[in-house]
């Protein structure tokens, strides 16, 4: 299996024991966001990543926590008369980043726009914003501030307001051929089969960013756990016979074409080692892929 799990911290109820959990079983990659855990979830895992300088990390920039909109205006990072809970412009994406490396105690690896797509009228709009967003992340990496760079959407790239091929080209228009725009992250899983069968067919966001050389963060494997509930038997069969139906829905993000990585919001030793053994796996044939999707449908 090629792609690697990394500890998501999305929707977790307790994000340093599930981080813990995570870098005990081997996780080698946390991804975050200021606004996770009503906007606690960088400065609590400090501690466990504090332990671990070979854990890489991911943060993001877009979301106003609730938490953070008084201090961000008192230092002039939110615009004046700002009300809503999405901002990228530069002033305040210099100022949550800022906070993250105050919170996480280090330069994170990976910074991603997030949901650029969010309160935007069109895809103008949504490019509008994303250029001012890299100028600003480009000048950060130059400094050594951010790693790179990305973006995660939930629906940006399957809704079409978004491609990867306009994302490249504003890359290398805002940060020539030497840009920091690295990686993408976007829902792939059972309930988003769409993009696997693109895939398979030779085309789709998958393919895209495996041809620009971007790294894919597959996030909600397990459709923000709805999918457990929905695993019968038989669909555990097709997929694998000889795992759990966990490892079964996560076998067919790890296996889709072009993903990096997986993301996973598990809370304990269990939840990893079972995770981790579904990483372990062969991956899943195309073949296998396309009977799935036969089975499910799009």
């Amino acid at each position: 299996m090629s792609a690697q799990l990394v500890a998501g911290t999305y929707r977790c109820r307790d994000v340093p024991r599930s981080v813990a959990a995570a870098v005990n079983a081997g996780v080698t990659w946390v991804d975050t966001a200021p606004n996770y855990a009503a906007g606690t979830a960088e400065a609590s895992m400090r501690p466990v990543i504090d332990a671990c300088p070979r854990v890489r990390v991911s943060t993001k920039v877009g979301f106003v926590p609730d938490s953070d909109r008084q201090a961000a205006r008192a230092d002039g990072g939110l615009p004046h008369g700002h009300d809503q809970d999405h901002c990228l412009a530069r002033p305040y994406i210099a100022w949550q980043l800022a906070r993250s490396r105050a919170r996480l105690g280090r330069v994170p690896d990976l910074v991603f726009v997030h949901n650029p797509e969010c309160g935007r009228t069109g895809r103008a709009d949504t490019l509008r914003t994303l250029t001012e967003a890299f100028e600003e992340l480009e000048s950060m990496a130059d400094a050594g501030s951010v790693g790179g760079y990305g973006v995660a959407t939930w629906a940006g790239l399957s809704s079409g307001m978004l491609t990867i091929s306009e994302l490249m080209t504003l890359a290398e228009t805002v940060g020539g051929p030497r840009h920091h725009f690295r990686a993408v992250q976007f829902p792939v899983s059972l309930i988003q089969l769409a993009v696997v069968a693109h895939a398979l067919d030779g085309r789709g966001a998958l393919v895209e960013a495996q041809e620009a050389g971007l790294d894919v963060f597959a996030s909600a494997p397990l459709g923000g756990g709805e999918l457990l509930g929905a695993m019968t038997e038989e669909l555990v069969r097709v997929i694998d016979p000889a795992v759990s139906a966990a490892q079964a829905a996560l076998l067919v993000a790890l296996s889709a074409p072009g993903v990096s990585h997986v993301l996973l919001s598990a809370s304990t030793p269990a939840h990893w080692a079972d995770a981790l053994g579904a990483g372990a796996r062969e991956s899943l044939s195309p073949d296998r892929l396309r009977k799935v999707i036969d089975v499910i449908g799009t």
